[in-house]
This record gives structure tokens, sequence and C-alpha cells, in this order.
């Protein structure tokens, strides 16, 4: 009974930690947007000028939250990067070229993960030359 409760324990704090992360994501956009279509309502927008502005406002608050996250892969990327190139590139200009690419590659790497934009791998089933003809007695037209 005991590793039971254990078990459910730690499930039940997962959970509570990916929901709060997913609040994290998406209420903060959610609110930004939110609070400046009525701001732009208040200053005499309307409804139809103060729905866009929410609506890029709160676009605006996703990306910026997305290159938040990823910065710091894009930071570490670099000094990550910096310290292989230094131990076999002789030249620091040529160091620092390899740095800002490793940095690139770590954060671009990092945004599109965080941005749910990979799929998964899916191995693909080979298409003999019999997969393609129809049935016998299909209508073809």
């Amino acid at each position: 009974m005991f590793v039971l409760s254990f078990i459910s324990c730690v499930l039940g704090i997962g959970f509570l930690c990916w929901l709060l992360f997913t609040l994290a994501v998406y209420a903060l956009p959610c609110f930004v947007g939110a609070t400046a279509a009525i701001a732009a309502f208040r200053t005499g927008a309307g409804v139809v000028g103060a729905i866009p502005v929410g609506f890029v406002a709160a676009v605006v608050a996703f990306v910026l939250g997305q290159v938040a996250f990823a910065a710091p892969a894009a930071i570490a990327g670099y000094h990550a990067t910096l310290g292989l190139a230094r131990i076999g590139v002789p030249s620091p200009v040529w160091q620092e070229i390899f740095a800002i690419v490793g940095a690139a590659c770590v954060g671009g790497t990092a945004l599109v993960r965080i941005a749910g934009h990979t799929e998964p791998a899916v191995p693909h089933a080979p298409v003999s030359a019999d997969a393609a003809k129809p049935p016998p007695g299909a209508i073809t037209g």
C-alpha cells in the first residue's frame, strides 16, 4: 500500500508540474492579450480595434516567451562551442565564428523544440511496385 501511495504521489506531483508549465506557456500570452485589448478599448479603439490589438499583443508575448526560454540554451551553446574551439582551433577569430554558429544551432534547436514543431521520427515502410497497382476489379478512370 505504501508503494502505491508513493507512486500516486509522484505521478500527481509530475502532473501538477506539467499543468503549471502549460499554464505558464499559455496563460501569460492570454493575459497580455486581454490586458492590451482592454487598454485599447478604454482609449477609444472600440471592439473592432481592440480585438486585433489584443491578438497581436498575445502573439508577441507568446513568441517572446519562447525566445526567453531558448536564450539560455543559446548562451550555453556559445560557451560550450567556444570551449571546444579553444582546444582545437588556434585562431581567436575562428574560435568566435565557431562559437556563434554553435550558439545559433543550439538556440535554434531549443526554440524549435519549445515551439513544438518537431515531429517524431517514424520509419517509413518501403513501397513496393505492387502496392501502387489498383486491386483487381477496381474501377479506374
